[in-house]
């Protein structure tokens, strides 16, 4: 029953949240936010929101195992397993895309993250330094790609790509619906996976922290899985590639900088001896995708989720 309760709950806040992107979408474009700032701000929020609602619940009640593992296991998720599994699909081009700026800022986050982790707790002060780190990430981000398209700007600026979830011929009743399903959505379905997964925690005699790592972690990178695979298949590879760039600095910047500010959370020593470093490895594992245009082909699909087993293995162990 407890996996029964873990799968509703993860199921529930994969919805949520997805209906929360829909409605604060067509909202804020509704009352005149430009495209560009929402996809860049609301869009990333909105689908960083169901690891955000497991993290302050889990810190909340006790189990910052959970929130800590959630983030740093999605980030090595995100690497090894988003783009490991879709990558024994269809090769994807990363050759063709320059992401070394926004790499290099997920890399600073990493190794920020990393720093504050060894001061043996997230505490306040963690959290506004990491929220004044995602404040100037997000200026640089707007600033950069205002400046693109000032400059690319060939035909009419009407052209502008709408963010993902932007729909203009959806009624007003049905924007309201959307945010309050997510906002309802969200705390039920976070509240239904930390209960369960601190519950099947107890039954296999493991800690909170294995658990954040392994089941909340990879069940949180699903939307990533999915949107790259589909990325992966359309030879979209800035999509799929940005994808996971952008998840895993939003992962370590706003989701523990705004649950470190609600309740401060203690470092699992374990974090620091294993676990943050394999995160860090699998960062540094984009280099050559990043810096010398090497495209993720099947045998580096499966190398990726070679490594990705392991290591979900080395935990459980």
């Amino acid at each position: 029953m407890v996996w029964l309760t873990a799968a509703l709950g993860l199921v529930i806040l994969l919805l949520a949240g997805d209906a929360l992107v829909k409605g604060a979408v067509n909202l804020a474009l509704r009352v005149g936010i430009p495209a560009l700032i929402v996809s860049l701000t609301i869009v990333a929020f909105g689908t960083s929101a169901p690891e955000l609602l497991i993290s302050i619940k889990a810190a909340l009640d006790g189990v910052p195992g959970i929130a800590l593992g959630n983030v740093v296991g999605s980030n090595t998720a995100n690497v090894l397993m988003v783009l490991g599994i879709p990558a024994l699909i269809a090769v994807m081009h990363t050759a063709e895309h320059d992401s070394r700026k926004s790499y290099l800022v997920m890399l600073a986050s990493t190794v920020l993250f990393i720093g504050l982790a060894f001061r043996g707790t997230f505490d306040w002060i963690s959290g506004l330094i990491l929220l004044g780190a995602l404040a100037l990430a997000l200026g640089d981000n707007i600033v950069d790609s205002l400046r693109h398209r000032r400059e690319g700007a060939t035909a009419c600026e009407d052209d502008e790509e709408e963010p993902e979830g932007a729909d203009p011929d959806m009624a007003g009743w049905k924007v309201g619906l959307f945010l309050v399903l997510g906002l309802v959505g969200l705390p039920l379905g976070a509240n239904l996976l930390v209960e369960s997964a601190t519950e099947i925690a107890r039954m296999f005699g493991v800690s909170e922290t294995v658990i954040g790592l392994t089941l909340v972690a990879i069940g949180t990178s699903l939307p990533e899985l999915a949107t790259t695979v589909m990325a992966a298949l359309r030879r979209q590879a800035d999509v799929a590639l940005g994808n996971v760039i952008g998840s895993n600095m939003f992962n370590l910047l706003a989701i523990i900088g705004v649950a470190a500010l609600i309740k401060p959370m203690d470092v699992d020593p374990e974090f620091l001896r294993y676990d943050l470093w394999v995160m860090l490895g699998s960062t540094l594992i984009l280099i050559p995708f990043v810096f010398f245009r090497q495209n993720i082909g099947k045998v580096w699909g499966v190398i990726l989720s070679a490594l990705y087993v392991g290591y979900v293995v080395s935990v459980l162990i």
